[in-house]
């Protein structure tokens, strides 16, 4: 399965979401996701194991529960395929910053004007 066809469904990217705070455990993200989209514990299991067998997540056994984490793999390589499109809006979001500043400047400039 292709990385975007599993980060494009809600519930796992939310799951995903979860497992950037750290570790849990899978009764820990059916709760959340149970109580977030109302679906079954069965069909978190499912979207557990797309994450799993896609790379998205690795799992590991403590007793009988199993913890849940984020792996950085496929994001690194979602991270790659979006750099030649990052110009798009970082040129935006510096043009943004240069006005912030030039609004900065000029009410600093228009206060010290007002209070001599």
């Amino acid at each position: 399965m292709h990385a975007f066809d599993v980060l494009g469904d809600p519930v796992r990217r939310r799951i995903l979401e979860l497992l950037a705070t750290g570790e849990l455990s899978s009764g820990e993200v059916t709760a959340a996701i149970r109580q977030e989209f109302g679906i079954s514990q069965p069909a978190v299991s499912q979207h557990l194991r797309v994450l799993r067998d896609s790379g998205f997540a690795s799992v590991r056994a403590e007793g009988t529960r199993r913890l849940y984490a984020v792996e950085p793999g496929p994001l690194r390589e979602i991270d790659a395929w979006l750099e030649r499109f990052r110009a798009f809006w970082d040129q935006r979001l510096d043009a943004l910053a240069t006005e912030l500043a030039r609004g900065k400047r000029e009410r600093r400039i228009t206060k010290e004007k007002e209070d001599p």
